[in-house]
């Protein structure tokens, strides 16, 4: 195990700035002004439809396959618990088993720490550019702009993460980062973007899978380092594990000399065996597969054999602070299958930008106020971004209440604000509310006066614009103009 650093080296001080994920994360609006350039794109919206329904359809047929899906669903949410309950033990044993295997563990308290870390590694082998496997991990450490600040060209081994690197984007979805583009889309960038792309492509799936296989190829054999994610750690072997549907990330792990993963401390379960329950899940529940097409497990480093060094960075950046929260701590049950994201009605018009760089969808709106606190109106926004109609629950296949956690961080996230020496606008509006509401005959009286208003407002019998703050209500709805007399007079009345 390496120690924590005391600090940065004044010459990696520029690399492990607050990297592209925190920097566009500061940079970001809030959610409902972010969703507007999305919800005004029409061809985005009717690729994000389409994809998400086939996602839908697929993965829901593969959940009706097994007889015995809830009482896995229930395996799986109990190991995934048991596992964050005693997680600091786990993460021990962990570091035992790894550096037994003669790998090298790297705590991480943030991202910064992180950057430092890998940074330093790639230094250290004189490489001037390494390959990058998929990972929302690596995304949100900011390691690719860290990487690219030190001098080191980072190259996406992932054939999603090429296509939203042409075009200059974050993914849009977990576990099919260009689920956003159609095809003619694909081409587009390709033609303009990738080295070698023919002329005369066309926008048929198997020859923009074949110009970018050839683009990638040469990457694979000629890196010295990688850096990749990993979906699960096996604290009891020191064994970490990637799925992937593409094979890339089998490349990182066999070709290069040196081999660095960076993985949350939230990825460790107990025991090897666990797998067997969240092998079973994770497929059936991300892409409607009966099982991952690649799964690579790989245990410190074997003479001959894969990488001559293997680092691994366990990255905390806010995850022991959402474990300290009673409610909170299920969102770290989440094992990224993405099929809260398929089911969203929110997700399935805006997409993933407005949810930020690294976690998009319900798994993004619980994750990242957890991870990077409520402070900035961007990440105090995302709880919101919910219609809280429970299928993101219904689907998930270790059982987290999404939109129960969602409540609660709306909760924290307006206790925040209580203690502003000035008061939001909607606080001040909330707190009128509950004065008037607190006494029988001030809420008679503006009853009668908001009606009376509210009729002079109207034109055959609905609001088309409220003023003021309450505006935002008839942005994209009309209002029902009140009755003249309200049911309590008239019961009274009578």
């Amino acid at each position: 195990m390496t120690a924590p650093g005391a600090g940065p080296p004044d010459a990696l001080a520029s690399a492990i700035a607050p990297g592209e994920a925190a920097a566009a994360a500061s940079r970001a609006t809030r959610f409902a002004d972010a969703a507007r350039p999305a919800l005004a794109d029409t061809r985005l919206r009717r690729t994000l439809g389409a994809a998400v329904a086939a996602e839908r359809d697929r993965a829901a047929a593969a959940a009706a396959e097994p007889a015995d899906w809830e009482e896995l669903r229930e395996a799986g949410r109990a190991l995934r618990d048991a596992a964050l309950l005693d997680l600091d033990t786990h993460l021990e044993s962990l570091e035992r088993a790894v550096t037994g295997a003669g790998g090298t563990v790297h705590w991480a308290a943030d991202a910064a720490e992180a950057r430092r870390i890998v940074v330093g590694l790639v230094r250290a082998t004189g490489a001037r550019d390494v390959l990058q496997a998929p990972s929302a991990t690596v995304r949100e450490a900011g390691l690719p702009g860290a990487l690219a600040r030190a001098g080191v060209t980072v190259r996406p081994a992932g054939l999603g993460d090429l296509i939203v690197g042409l075009g200059e984007e974050a993914p849009s979805h977990l576990s099919s980062p260009a689920l956003h583009r159609d095809r003619a889309q694909v081409r587009e960038l390709f033609l303009r973007g990738l080295p070698g792309a023919p002329a005369d492509l066309s926008d048929d799936p198997a020859d923009l899978a074949g110009a970018a296989r050839a683009h990638l190829r040469d990457r694979f054999t000629g890196a010295r380092v990688a850096v990749t994610g990993a979906a699960f750690l096996a604290a009891d072997t020191g064994t970490a594990v990637l799925t992937e549907s593409g094979g890339e990330g089998r490349m990182c792990l066999t070709l290069p000399g040196t081999l660095i993963t960076v993985a949350g401390i939230d990825k460790v379960v107990p025991s090897w065996t666990d797998l067997e329950v969240l092998l079973q899940l994770l497929p059936r529940a991300s892409s409607g597969d009966r099982m991952t097409p690649y799964v690579s497990a790989w245990t410190g480093v074997h003479p001959g054999d894969g990488p001559r060094e293997f680092h691994l960075v366990l990255l905390d950046n806010g995850r022991t602070r959402a474990l300290a929260d009673e409610v909170g701590r299920a969102a770290l049950r989440c094992i990224r299958c993405s099929a809260c994201l398929n089911v969203c009605p929110v997700y399935e018009r805006t997409g993933g930008g407005p949810y930020g760089p690294v976690l998009p969808g319900p798994v993004g709106a619980m994750l990242t106020p957890q991870l990077r606190g409520v402070e900035s109106a961007a990440n105090a926004s995302l709880p919101f971004a919910s219609t809280l109609c429970g299928a993101c629950a219904d689907v998930c296949p270790v059982k987290i209440d999404i939109p129960a956690i969602l409540v609660h961080l709306r909760g924290t996230v307006v206790e925040s604000r209580r203690a502003r020496p000035v008061p939001t606008p909607e606080l001040v509006l909330m707190r009128g509310l509950a004065w008037t509401m607190g006494d029988a005959r001030r809420y008679r009286l503006a009853v009668r006066r908001g009606t009376r208003w509210a009729r002079l407002l109207s034109r055959g019998g609905r609001i088309r614009r409220l003023p003021g703050l309450l505006g935002k209500w008839t942005d994209a709805r009309d209002v029902p103009a009140p009755p003249a007399r309200s049911f309590r007079d008239w019961q009274g009345r009578r």
